[in-house]
């Protein structure tokens, strides 16, 4: 008997964007087959990122919260670490939910082959000794950490994000390379468990992109707890040595050495050695593979979504692309048509946005308003001894629409939400202000914040930015 297959549709990566396309595919009555080169499903974001991470920053937090409970008159013993039954803990979690991404595929009777795949024609694909044939296919393979020049990557004490989440030791000295999300993430882990971090960032703020008076209290928190941040400067080279990693910086920075570097530079598309030049499918110089607003290729039979197609490299939007994909492929009329994609470090305090950021919109000429509300005047926030928050909306000063939101402070990933509903549904800056939130809250710092955008406030003294842009 033949090992070739054939399926209505392939899905060729089962992260959160591939394992979302096979399972709408499958709901909508079509043959799936799924094609996974690793053992488990869930891809990056549950095995060795997003779900790890999670966890990992969990624990931090409770460490964090105990030791800042010592200054309101509750002390508590230093913790004890036990990296064993922490690494089990952590992938207790991953293994429940990629335990229940195989149980979900089994019961929509999707196939899933173990292998990586390479397409060999426009219809097909190999996956080892195998030929799996193909009405329409959706490529969903992700990104991969970047590995930076002058640095010993073969150094076991090297270390990218899926190295650092396995914790293989706590580090006395830890340098992070990179002050984005992934970066700023473990600096956050590791701290907590106890090492010395620097972190050393290329460009002028942490956070390169994010509005800088979000990150400005997240800065000022962790210059009080870490060693050394540096900003508009690089590693120029890491030399191994048996006390330790020499690394030397760019720019005007001394020396320095460490027991462990993380190098958290961002990620590279996944799309420069699937064979699809075998299947006439465009792929860029840096791997992306270019689509339209229904996820087709250049090739219509063929799909692409997540970290391979560019924008933003974040599992929420790779799940929304991956809808999108098996729908128009069961022959439903739909397209990308987000007004905002939420982004949120999961750092302490957390920093979230969606929509437009007051920077883009001054480099981009855009009219707008920000109307901010401090958590200072927030009773919930200085009840959590978060009051260095702060939430933020940008309002269309014609319109007076939500065009685009901030948060720092305590929980602002899952705050965001409310905002990025404001936003997809054209709600006015009337709209949030007058909808009734409990108090006290962190949420009724949107509708304060709202309120100051309408000059109504009256937990500060009111005052109407007036418009920019």
């Amino acid at each position: 008997m033949s090992d070739d297959v054939h399926a209505q549709v392939l899905i060729l990566g089962s992260g959160p964007g591939g394992y979302t396309a096979a399972f709408r595919a499958a709901d909508l009555g079509l043959d799936v087959v799924l094609v996974e080169r690793y053992p488990s499903l869930g891809g990056v974001c549950l095995n060795v990122g997003c779900i790890p991470s999670k966890a990992l920053l969990h624990v931090a937090k409770v460490i964090a919260e105990a030791r800042a409970t010592s200054d309101h008159g509750v002390s508590f013993a230093t913790p004890e670490i036990d990296l064993d039954a922490l690494r089990a803990w952590k992938d207790g979690v991953v293994e429940r939910l990629t335990g229940g991404v195989s149980g979900l595929a089994k019961a929509r009777k999707v196939q899933v082959l173990e292998g990586e795949g390479r397409f060999t024609g426009p219809h097909a694909l190999e996956v080892g000794d195998r030929t799996v044939t193909f009405d329409h296919a959706v490529v969903a393979t992700g990104s991969r950490a970047i590995e930076l020049p002058g640095i010993p990557h073969d150094d076991e004490r090297v270390m990218d994000s899926t190295d650092a989440l396995e914790l293989p030791d706590i580090p006395q000295r830890l340098l992070v390379v990179g002050g984005g999300f992934i970066g700023l993430e473990m600096a956050c882990v590791y701290d907590a468990l106890g090492a010395k971090v620097t972190v050393v960032e290329l460009a002028a703020q942490l956070i390169p992109g994010c509005d800088p008076d979000l990150v400005k209290p997240l800065h000022e928190r962790i210059a009080g707890r870490y060693e050394a941040i540096h900003l508009q400067a690089g590693v120029e080279s890491v030399k191994a040595g048996e006390n330790g990693l020499r690394v030397t910086y760019t720019g005007d920075i001394e020396d320095a050495t460490f027991d462990a570097v993380i190098v958290a530079v961002g990620r590279e598309p996944n799309g420069g050695a699937l064979g699809l030049e075998a299947a006439d499918v465009d792929v860029d110089d840096r791997g992306f593979v270019p689509v339209d607003e229904r996820q087709r290729t250049n090739v219509d039979h063929i799909h692409a979504i997540g970290d391979v197609v560019g924008g933003p490299m974040l599992a929420h939007k790779a799940t929304y692309e991956a809808r999108i994909a098996a729908e128009v492929i069961a022959g439903h009329d739909v397209a990308f048509d987000a007004r905002g994609i939420p982004a949120v470090a999961y750092t302490d305090p957390e920093v979230a946005w969606v929509g437009l950021t007051e920077l883009q919109a001054r480099e981009r000429d855009i009219p707008h308003e920000t109307a901010t509300f401090p958590w200072q005047a927030s009773g919930r926030a200085l009840s959590m001894d978060a009051g260095e928050g702060l939430t933020k909306l940008l309002v269309d000063p014609q319109t007076r629409r939500v065009i685009g939101a901030g948060i720092v402070g305590a929980n602002a990933g899952e705050l965001i939400a409310e905002t990025g509903l404001g936003l997809e549904m054209g709600a006015n800056a009337q709209d949030l202000g007058l909808t009734i939130h409990a108090h006290p809250t962190l949420s009724e710092t949107v509708a304060f914040a709202a309120e100051v955008a309408e000059g109504t406030i009256t937990d500060l003294t009111p005052k109407r930015r007036s418009p920019q842009g």
